[in-house]
């Protein structure tokens, strides 16, 4: 026989191999367990993680969960009609809606589970000579008046003050609202109420409201425009047509569209964007309700005051967390078999899910949530909670042997730059989607020096008369040296999470044989002769097995 045919014999029988191979694997089944499909409502806030864990669990685990984020609101309406199988929510069911709907008492049992974390950021399309800024800076008093009306140009002063580095343009301000009932507007309303309550009460009464603290319908006024949905009032933003505006969207909505988003001034008197490291600081000052019974309707809902006022000069006033809200007795669509398939997603979410948090615009959960969470798993009809162990939890915010008060993140965050201290000459350093540096247009004067005291000077600041310094720094200085505290300058674009392991990405035993099998194929076709002879044996042992 010549070493051609040998060569073809010896690729048919790996071929014949490869072909057993794939029959065996073929007739095992891919997955363990059989999940019935879930189907979920709510929040946008939190959708772009949800849309990602959705297709990890499905290429891994076999497992269907649909979801559409149709409004927090909207949301909870289709829980307690009994329409959908969970519900996801930044805000509690509310029993007196501002917008004098029915109450929103479901008839079957529930519990809220935090999913994710992250900030409430402000995302802006703003020019100045032709050249995008990145590097915004706005206090509160600033922000609440302009999605109140009081300030319309973005030269005005109050904005000057907090952008000595920028020279603001003469352009009007576009505040994006959400059209829809949404969990975003609670959050930012709420956050306003509690922190500049004259001017929303004022603005309340303008618009007709008699009375208005957190509401998730946001009031129209003015030029504001109004878009449904996460993903619609970024997209306003981000077009051409949106240069000037500026809307309240999730963090992780910037990343995606590539635009920055304003450096918020905290309590500690410094501009910090809502990463994934300052949310996590922020969120060490929430107030968790777990002095309730598990059962009650407030259980670990959240009391923000401590997060809005945070002396921790890491922290970004507006974090906060979504819930999943999760049955706890079998009603409407929802059965105990799809409490298994509502287990098992739950569990992945506190634990292995979190690991993609951060690339995706939030910040993973701490363990003393996902302790919480682990509870309200166990509560869920038909869920297999032989799993839930926090000590198997892949969760990038502690390990094993932890404090459930412990938050890695947290504890690792860096300080931010002293250019994003109030009353320096400002950062040039891009935020959000949009990493590139802006240069300094300003002169880094307008106001007399800082006092040195950054409680004062964060007073001053939010009041609209805050110090600048007269100093300028230079390209090489400490103006962008620093970087910002815990900044995404690596995330830009499409915010797609990065695969952590073959596992996650889809790739499990079943494609690494067949990969392995593959290989063998090749290498018949190509190895030279006499080593193909050394592995001859081998291959005709396998086939004739």
């Amino acid at each position: 026989m010549t070493r051609q045919p040998r060569r073809i014999h010896a690729i048919r029988a790996l071929f014949a191999l490869t072909v057993v191979l794939a029959s065996v694997l073929g007739a095992l089944p891919a997955h363990a367990v059989s999940y019935d499909p879930i189907t979920g409502t709510g929040s946008t806030w939190s959708q772009n993680a949800l849309d990602q864990w959705r297709k990890n669990v499905a290429s891994n685990y076999g497992m269907t969960v649909n979801y559409s984020g149709v409004g927090s609101s909207a949301g909870r309406r289709d829980f307690v009609a009994g329409n959908v199988d969970f519900a996801v929510s930044e805000i509690p069911f509310q029993t007196h809606p501002e917008d004098n709907s029915a109450p929103e008492i479901p008839s079957r049992g529930y519990a809220y589970m935090p999913i994710v974390a992250g900030g409430s950021s402000f995302m802006y399309n703003l020019k100045i000579g032709g050249v995008r800024v990145s590097n915004l800076r706005l206090s509160g008093a600033v922000i609440t008046k302009i999605f109140t009306g009081v300030i319309t140009k973005w030269n005005d002063p109050a904005i000057q003050t907090d952008n000595p580095g920028l020279a603001m343009p003469d352009k009007g301000i576009v505040p994006v609202v959400r059209s829809d009932g949404s969990g975003s507007t609670a959050q930012f309303t709420l956050w306003m109420s509690k922190q500049h309550p004259a001017l929303w009460s004022a603005f309340c009464a303008k618009v007709g409201r008699t009375s208005c603290g957190l509401t998730s319908q946001y009031p129209t006024f003015g030029n504001a425009k109004a878009q449904s949905g996460s993903s619609g009032v970024a997209g306003y933003v981000s077009q051409d047509y949106g240069e000037g505006a500026i809307t309240y969207v999730e963090y992780s909505y910037a990343l995606e569209a590539g635009f920055p988003v304003a450096k918020v001034l905290n309590a500690a008197g410094y501009y910090v964007e809502p990463t994934a490291d300052s949310v996590a600081v922020a969120l060490l000052q929430a107030q968790i309700k777990t002095d309730v019974a598990p059962t009650s309707p407030d259980y670990l809902t959240q009391v923000l005051d401590g997060v809005y006022n945070n002396a921790d000069a890491r922290s970004y006033p507006l974090s906060s967390y979504s819930y999943m809200i999760v049955p706890t007795a079998v009603g409407g669509v929802f059965t105990e078999k799809k409490g298994l398939t509502l287990g098992a997603f739950a569990n992945y979410m506190l634990c292995e899910g979190q690991q993609q948090a951060e690339a995706l615009g939030y910040s993973p959960l701490p363990m003393n949530l996902v302790l919480a969470g682990f509870d309200q798993i166990k509560r869920v009809p038909g869920a297999d909670v032989s799993g839930v162990d926090i000590n198997k939890c892949n969760n990038p915010t502690f390990k094993p042997g932890d404090s459930p008060s412990s938050n890695q993140l947290a504890a690792a965050a860096a300080q931010p730059a002293e250019c994003d201290k109030v009353g320096t000459a400002q950062c040039t350093t891009g935020t959000g989607g949009a990493p590139a540096d802006t240069p300094t247009s300003g002169t880094g004067t307008g106001g007399t020096a800082a006092s040195g005291d950054p409680a004062a000077d964060a007073a001053a600041a939010a009041a609209g008369t805050g110090a600048v310094d007269t100093a300028v720094y230079d390209e090489n200085g400490a103006l962008i040296s620093g970087g910002t505290a815990g900044g995404a300058a690596g995330v830009s674009g499409t915010a797609v999470a990065s695969p952590f392991t073959l596992a996650e990405a889809g790739w499990g035993s079943q494609q690494a044989v067949m990969l392995f099998a593959g290989i063998l194929l090749i290498g018949a076709a190509v190895l030279p002769p006499v080593l193909w002879r050394r592995l001859k044996p081998l291959v005709a042992k396998a086939g004739r097995k």
